[in-house]
């Protein structure tokens, strides 16, 4: 029987692309993972590596240069591309994405998708104490079905307990006109109070 190669994806592609760079630290059983990092979603990286090293949780980012700006559904991340990626998801139970996204009438709205819906809904209980004038959306009906996360390829969903999609406007990411004069020092004061609000949720989920 002929055993068909397996054919490079969009991931793959992506990976051998000049300046795109991997990071993974592996490491407690919740995996942060911000992998349209860099120039992409801008600050997803930056508030996943965060999260996972005030928590002790594990974290793997696929960071693109600035002169690149490659969008790649989520469920082409797939780990047979990656040895990696493959190790991360292996070594993880439950994941926690970072996104980022802008669309009209979503502005200062967080989406909490995947398919974990139960630490979703803790995930969002803390954001809402340290995020008061944001809709904490995780609902999924609410949510628009290409943000919600649900594919089985799509890696949040893949360890053990899958996870929660987390998709950030923004205003919260600190990247909109709205912070054009912030000059620190640190990061926006409402993404400095996510990244609070995420390590809450993480330290205090079993």
């Amino acid at each position: 029987m002929t055993v068909e190669p397996v054919r490079p994806t969009p991931f793959a592609d992506m990976l051998a692309t000049a300046g795109v760079r991997e990071v993974c630290q592996l490491d407690g059983p919740i995996g942060l993972m911000a992998y349209h990092g860099g120039s992409l979603e801008e600050q997803t990286d930056v508030i996943a590596a965060e999260v996972a090293r005030r928590t002790g949780a594990s974290y793997y980012a696929v960071l693109q240069p600035p002169d690149l700006n490659w969008h790649i559904p989520s469920h082409h991340f797939v780990s047979d591309q990656s040895p990696t990626l493959a190790r991360f998801l292996e070594h993880v139970e439950t994941t926690v994405t970072i996104h980022g996204f802008g669309r009209r009438g979503f502005f200062t709205s967080l989406l909490l998708g995947g398919r974990n819906r139960e630490f979703a809904e803790h995930i969002g209980t803390h954001l809402r104490i340290v995020l008061p004038a944001y809709e904490i959306i995780s609902d999924l009906a609410q949510i628009p079905k290409e943000l919600r996360g649900q594919d089985l390829r799509n890696p949040v969903n893949v360890p053990k307990h899958a996870g929660v999609q987390i998709e950030l406007p923004p205003r919260v990411r600190g990247t909109s006109p709205m912070w054009a004069d912030w000059e620190g020092p640190g990061l926006a004061p409402h993404t400095q109070r996510l990244i609070d609000g995420l390590v809450e949720a993480v330290q205090t989920w079993s």
